[in-house]
């Protein structure tokens, strides 16, 4: 397995831990994290030994956004270079959003910046009650522009406009009222909540939940309703005939365990 420089990938009973590691600077992201994060979630993809996927990281925070020495270069590029870097941001983002696997941000210590662009685009994000979040761009005269779609899709337009035009700090219960994340927990609830979501998820078809994302993603972002009716039909009639499907629903009537459990 590839040795990276800002991240880890630790496997553990089927689920891939993708660890930020820059400790030593509240794991704070530059070019070199963003083109690992998109790196490693393209392997995850084909990695038939990981069924579910956390985002989390070590040290003190979870991740305290762009890096001071990266943003002080980023000043300084051409038009050109910033939307190339830009653009990799984004394209980060939308790595993790796509995941054909379920997703999930362990949020602690501190979530500033784009580094809610990171949870948000994860399917669930649960946080320490004593996280620091703050969508603070503004306050340095830029806009939160590549985490906009995630954040808003989780916390809504009105909500967003709340967190994004003031950059005021929050905890993790406030970030649960807002809908930023899940759920917030104290240390110890967090990782006991954290086991009961695997144990869940490990009991649903893997072939089914990727297909479940696939058909949140279509209608939330690309079908209209009316689009919607024949799609819907032929996705359910495809997974009745599939082999995971068929074993489902066999399982299911003759009161027995599925395979993947």
């Amino acid at each position: 397995m590839k040795i990276y420089k800002t991240i880890e990938l630790e496997i553990k009973d089927e689920v891939g831990i993708v660890w930020l590691n820059r400790p030593e600077i509240h794991n704070a992201f530059n070019e070199v994290m963003i083109a690992e994060l998109i790196e490693i979630f393209k392997e995850i993809e084909n990695h038939d030994g990981i069924r579910i996927v956390m985002l989390r990281g070590r040290g003190k925070s979870f991740c305290a956004g762009a890096d001071l020495n990266w943003m002080r270069d980023v000043a300084k590029y051409s038009y050109d270079d910033n939307y190339k870097e830009s653009l990799n941001l984004s394209l980060c983002f939308y790595g993790i959003y796509t995941c054909s696997k379920p997703t999930i941000a362990v949020v602690h210590g501190a979530a500033i910046g784009g580094a809610n662009g990171l949870l948000a685009a994860c399917d669930f994000a649960y946080a320490d009650d004593n996280t620091t979040f703050s969508l603070s761009e503004v306050k340095i005269g830029i806009v939160p522009a590549c985490i906009s779609p995630y954040v808003t899709k989780r916390v809504g337009e009105y909500g967003s406009k709340e967190l994004m035009l003031t950059g005021k700090r929050f905890n993790g219960p406030e970030a649960a009222r807002h809908r930023l994340v899940n759920e917030s927990f104290d240390a110890n609830g967090l990782e006991k909540h954290l086991e009961e979501v695997v144990g869940l998820l490990k009991t649903s078809g893997p072939k089914a939940m990727s297909h479940c994302k696939n058909l949140l993603f279509d209608i939330s972002n690309k079908l209209t309703l009316d689009e919607a009716v024949d799609y819907t039909a032929k996705m359910i009639a495809d997974i009745r005939a599939s082999e995971e499907g068929q074993e489902g629903m066999s399982a299911f009537l003759e009161k027995r365990k599925p395979s993947w459990v």
